[in-house]
This record gives structure tokens, sequence and C-alpha cells, in this order.
């Protein structure tokens, strides 16, 4: 009798031991693999976190940090400074055929250099020779003369600061940036192309940065950002469409106007 219950006792120690001893490692390996998948969970987190720390703005186009890189690039140099036009007026004295003009720095109205030369140099010495053909006396000419240049004289300043680029609205500045976007991004053998596509992205990419500035400013603005959305998807069409066609261009494209190739490829949320 003592023999039987000794060996059931045995025989059950075994049993339970074997079972625990199973069980612990069943529990260990268990332990494991969660502690596994959770490392790799936060791996793969870190992973997610440093690539968005190091994506691109979809709006902008720079990654985090690299912002200067649009202060260097040709679209930025281009574009009218605000700063200056808030600045004391300093205009540069030029020296024309009926005397001293003071010239803006910046000229609105798309006037350019070659019109200036036009209204400031030819016409004004035209005008006031105009009319003194009749007369014969040199006396009688000469006065005539020195009262048309003071006229001229007179209205070439006042003209001057009529079309200073600092009494332009925020619509004259607009149309002031457009007309440089246009010439600096056409053609050498077409230089006023507004159908090109290099001058459509930096169209589109300096109302995309205006609308964002606006927006960073007015924040319960929901309004314009459907607009943002869709600027931002017509720029990324028209960059995909050079892509296709002319890859040359488009990477030359892309660094003119300071963008990253993320920021216009794959998937876009704004």
């Amino acid at each position: 009798m003592f023999r039987t219950c000794l060996t059931q006792s045995t025989r059950c120690v075994a049993s339970s031991s074997s079972t625990s001893l199973f069980h612990t490692s069943a529990v260990i390996a268990a332990q494991k693999k969660k502690l596994t998948s959770k490392v790799k969970e936060e791996r793969k987190a870190e992973k997610r976190q440093k690539a968005l720390a190091t994506k691109p703005s979809v709006i902008l186009g720079t990654r985090p940090g690299e912002e200067w890189k649009w202060g260097k690039c040709d679209l930025a140099k281009v574009l009218v400074n605000e700063a200056e036009l808030s600045g004391p007026p300093a205009p540069e004295p030029v020296t024309v055929s009926v005397g001293t003009v003071h010239l803006p720095k910046q000229f609105a109205y798309g006037v350019t250099k070659d019109d200036a030369q036009l209204l400031f140099h030819k016409l004004p010495d035209l005008s006031a020779y105009q009319g003194t053909m009749d007369f014969r006396d040199s006396n009688e000419l000469t006065e005539k003369w020195s009262k048309g240049e003071q006229r001229e004289l007179k209205k070439a300043n006042e003209f001057a600061r009529a079309i200073d680029l600092r009494n332009a609205d925020a619509d004259g500045i607009a149309y002031e940036n457009r007309r440089r976007i246009i010439a600096e991004f056409s053609a050498p053998e077409n230089p006023f192309d507004p159908g090109r596509t290099e001058v459509q992205a930096a169209i589109l990419t300096y109302r995309i940065r205006n609308l964002w500035s606006h927006l960073t400013g007015h924040k319960r603005d929901v309004g314009n950002r459907l607009g943002l959305r869709k600027l931002v998807h017509h720029r990324a069409k028209i960059l995909k469409y050079l892509k296709r066609t002319n890859r040359q261009r488009y990477d030359i494209l892309l660094e003119r106007l300071a963008l990253e190739p993320e920021s216009i490829e794959g998937e876009l949320i704004v």
C-alpha cells in the first residue's frame, strides 16, 4: 500500500514538474516574441519619425532646417523685395538732355530699362524741341528752348515719382512679379513666353508661397486652404509632365525653384 502511494506521488511530481517546465518555456518564448515585436514596432516608429522630420514640405518644397535654399534660388532673386519698398525713398539722380531727373530704383506698370531710356532721355528732348522751328531769331529760339527744357524737366520728375513702384498696391506688385518671372524663366528664343512650363511652375510657386504666408497669419481662413491645395496639386501635375517629357529641364527647374523631388512625387497631402 505504501509502495503504491509512493509510486503515484512520484508520478504526480514528475508529471507536474514536466508540465511546469513546459509551461514556463512557452511563456518565456511568448514573452521574447512579444518583446521582439515591440522592439520592431518601436524601431519602425523611430524610422517614421526620422522620415517625417527630414521630409520636405509639400507646400514650400524645402526640408526642415534648409529654408535658406529659397533665398538663393532664381525665383526668390527676381521677386520684388517689399522690405526695400517700406524704407525711405532713395531716388537716383540721372542726367538727361533737359537736366537732372530723379529716377526711382524700381519702376511700376511694367516699365523696363529700355522704356525708361525712351521716356526720360529721348522724349523730353523731342518735346522741348517741338515748336522751336518757327522762330528765326536766335534770342527768341534760345528763350523758347530754355522754357521747353524747364517744362519737360518738371514733367519728367513728376512722371518719375508717379511710376515709382513704392506707389503701387498689392495688385501692382503682383503684376510686376509676374512680369519678372515670365522674363526670367522664358526661353532665350522667346523672351516673353507665359505658356512655357517653367514659367507656369514658377508663377504657381510664387502664388503658393504668398498664400501660405497669408494662411500662417490667418489660421481661421478655411476658404483659402482649398485654393492652396488646388495650387499645390496643379504645380505637381505640371512638374510631373515636364519630368516625363524632359528630365534635364525638370531637374534644373527644381533647383531654380528650391523644390525637393520628394515634395512633388508620390501622394501629396496638404
